[in-house]
């Protein structure tokens, strides 16, 4: 096993910078997430780890060693791709043996690290089969086995679930979690959905435009974005964002989102210290919002039901705001009309304060 680390990466293709300075340690034996957008810059991160595209600039390290001119094949790293890239014509066993069979091992050799690599995917019993007569999860182990079998020093995954239907990518996504802390392999593992991202990784580095734009446990991510970008990103449905203005009235501070105003004055000196100006962003997560049908001291605007949206353990409301439409989350014996009035309130242990400008978090 082995640590990675990329120093100063970055990737031009013409004028395009897919990435751009990228600073990043994956520690041995971690399961690490490249997550983000379609086009940020994540499966050309991992392209460069393989040694599939060669950077602009800067430097990869595997276990200490720079391997920025080392071809492919000698990086010892294997790689599991979203189309699973397996050999029509071959059986499941010519196809886990091929990387072996290539680099000319001994044949009981060959068997025993097979059958090894098939124990523990349990696919023993589908060696003699061909891929058409695999289903999609099946195929994707006998593509983590040809992987596996190398015994290499860094798996990297290029969003492997995303051709299986919903329910077998839950169950897989708790079986590659679970065989990875087995085999202890550093894994570096590509997609654009976060609830792959949160459910399997040790860290998170999300990814915008070819920066880094944070990297993080999935409990940081999710509880301590660095930037609107990250809060937006994460969350099912996403985080809520309303404008606001910072005003002063006598001794309380309080933001001014037209309206209502939310007094913040026992945040005052960190939000002054992180401001550059007056103009802020509230953030407010769904589940992070209370509701009841009738004002009370706690609740801090009124709000008219737009639509619900049941889904069985719980409803998602969308709330009129003004002109704010705000999705909150609530149980399943909550019931409401469109059109009818409530009034919210929020957790202010859990808002989220951003600056305008900077799009940084403050709070």
């Amino acid at each position: 096993m082995a640590d990675v680390r990329l120093e100063g990466l970055t990737k031009h293709f013409g004028s395009v910078k897919a990435v751009d300075n990228l600073n990043l340690h994956i520690r041995e034996k971690e399961f690490l997430t490249l997550l983000g957008p379609s086009g940020c810059g994540k499966t050309t991160s991992m392209r460069l780890i393989a040694g599939l595209e060669t950077p602009t600039s800067g430097n990869i390290y595997i276990g200490g060693n720079l391997v920025n001119d080392l071809p492919p094949k000698d990086r010892d790293v294997a790689m599991v791709f979203q189309s699973y890239a397996l050999y029509p014509h071959m059986t499941v066993y010519d196809n886990i043996s091929f990387p072996l069979r290539m680099r000319k091992h001994p044949k009981d050799q060959i068997k025993k690290k097979v059958m090894e690599v098939c124990d523990l995917l349990h696919i023993r019993d589908l060696l003699e089969r061909k891929p058409r007569q695999l289903s999609g999860g099946q195929q994707q182990r006998v593509a983590l086995g040809r992987a596996l079998v190398r015994e290499p020093k860094v798996f990297l995954m290029d969003e492997p679930l995303s051709n299986l239907d919903a329910k077998l990518r839950v169950y897989m996504r708790a079986e590659l979690k679970n065989l990875q802390k087995r085999i202890g392999i550093t894994t570096i593992y590509v997609t654009h959905d976060q609830v792959e991202a949160m459910t399997m990784s040790d860290r998170i580095a999300l990814m915008n435009q070819g920066v880094l734009q944070q990297l993080a446990t999935t409990y940081e991510v999710y509880d301590r974005p660095a930037d609107l970008f990250v809060a937006g990103f994460l969350g099912t449905p996403p985080m809520n964002f309303l404008s606001c203005s910072l005003t002063e009235e006598g001794k309380k501070m309080l933001l001014d989102a037209g309206t209502f105003k939310l007094d913040v004055t026992d945040l005052k000196d960190t939000v002054k210290s992180g401001a550059s100006s007056s103009e802020l962003i509230l953030g407010v997560r769904p589940e992070d919002i209370s509701l009841k049908k009738s004002k009370s001291p706690e609740m801090m605007a009124e709000a008219e039901v737009y639509v619900t949206e049941p889904l069985g353990s719980e409803v998602i409301v969308d709330l009129k705001i003004g002109d704010d439409l705000v999705k909150v989350k609530t149980g399943p014996d909550f019931a409401m009309n469109i059109g009818e009035k409530v009034w919210i309130g929020l957790n202010k242990k859990k808002m989220h304060l951003f600056d305008k400008k900077t799009e940084k978090a403050i709070i």
